[in-house]
């Protein structure tokens, strides 16, 4: 803010200039409301609980992602549909503008971002706002500023009003000197993607702000999610989607990593019933704040040859991403999510074979309709 700026150097030449001397030295802060760093150190933020007929009101962040549409889907049948409030910066499909309440919010936008969250009441706030791996590398200081800076907006927000934040993480959080197979949850990471190296800052300073400032503070590592309603996002595991798409429309695939990289994949209902159920985990249920979550680990081949028993046809050919092939190679193949299954219950439903045959189920009525169209 310009005129924080100007003011803070203002005051700063003042102080200065007096005749004390004491050279004191002044820090710009944020001209609007009470941040955390401005708190007492005793503190104390307590969650809210909610019964059958107080739900929580809901916030989704950079919901036109892959999953915020299917997060807000599963909480509004939940919690009801006036409750989850879908944003982003971009403009959304019809279906989704019509489907519940949706806002336009910038999460480098810290003002706009409080009053959303004042003027609608809201109790949680799910942050999926993110650029993922392979396009963060791209466009790092974007990637910096989206990741990183808009976290710290978040964070601040929810813990100057009382919010239960999630904000998920992944297997980009790990790096090439992080245990492989299995993965623990606790472990050296070290990533080497501006994504994984943002992932890693959410985790330790969500936790930090629960311990410092009682922030009721929930986070899942995801593995790869694979979806049938969102297109690939620039992600390393978007082979995983793409491979379904390509062997409707021309049955033909070509995969931009090895053949026998293996790593760790989640269908997307899995990915969100993990979601909804760590949010509603009570709070002293958790051992944690940060869980790793798993449910199949594959390579691109034993992919192909579970769709080619849908798709025979299909002609699988590898031309490797350099790029994506290191980031891949510096991720877990399988995780250890023994804490998440032993604390909150966590189970997953879906394996590799009913995943395709779900993803299939999917795609193809959707080709079917868009041939009889």
């Amino acid at each position: 803010m310009p005129i924080v700026r100007s003011v803070s150097r203002a005051v700063s030449q003042l102080l200065q200039s007096s005749g004390c001397g004491c050279g004191i030295s002044v820090v710009p802060v944020r001209c609007i409301g009470v941040s955390p760093r401005q708190v007492a150190s005793d503190a104390s933020f307590h969650s809210v609980s909610f019964s059958e007929s107080d739900h929580p009101r809901v916030l989704i962040t950079g919901g036109l992602g892959q999953l915020g549409v299917g997060l807000a889907k599963l909480l509004r049948k939940r919690f009801g549909k006036s409750n989850v409030i879908l944003s982003d910066i971009r403009k959304p499909a019809d279906n989704v503008f019509y489907s519940g309440p949706f806002i336009y919010a910038d999460i480098l936008d810290y003002k706009n971002l409080r009053e959303i969250v004042v003027n609608n009441r809201i109790t949680w706030l799910f942050h999926y706002s993110a650029l993922l791996s392979a396009v963060g590398e791209a466009n790092v200081p974007l990637a910096r500023a989206v990741n990183i800076t808009g976290l710290h907006n978040v964070l601040d927000i929810a813990a100057e009003h009382n919010l239960r934040l999630f904000v998920p993480s992944t297997i980009g959080a790990f790096g090439p000197t992080s245990p492989r197979d299995p993965t623990p949850d606790i472990c050296v990471q070290r990533p080497r993607t501006i994504y994984g190296v943002s992932k890693v800052h959410a985790e330790l300073m969500g936790e930090y702000y629960h311990y410092r400032y009682g922030l009721d503070f929930r986070c899942l590592r995801y593995p790869g999610i694979i979806s049938a309603d969102s297109q690939p996002g620039g992600g390393t595991t978007d082979y995983a989607v793409q491979i379904f798409h390509d062997a409707i429309k021309t049955g033909k695939f070509q995969c931009n990593l090895k053949p026998d990289t293996r790593l760790p994949m989640m269908y997307i209902d899995d990915c969100l019933k993990a979601t909804l159920e760590v949010m509603e985990a009570p709070a002293e249920a958790l051992s944690m704040r940060t869980y790793n979550i798993s449910a199949m680990s594959f390579t691109p081949e034993e992919l192909a040859q579970e769709v080619q028993k849908h798709v025979p046809e299909l002609q699988v050919t590898y031309n490797v991403d350099e790029v994506r092939q290191a980031i891949a190679d510096s991720w877990p193949m399988n995780f250890d999510d023994r804490n998440a299954r032993r604390d909150w219950g966590w189970k997953h439903d879906y394996d590799l074979p009913e995943l395709v045959t779900t993803m299939f189920s999917f795609l193809g009525s959707d080709s079917r309709i868009a041939q009889a169209n």
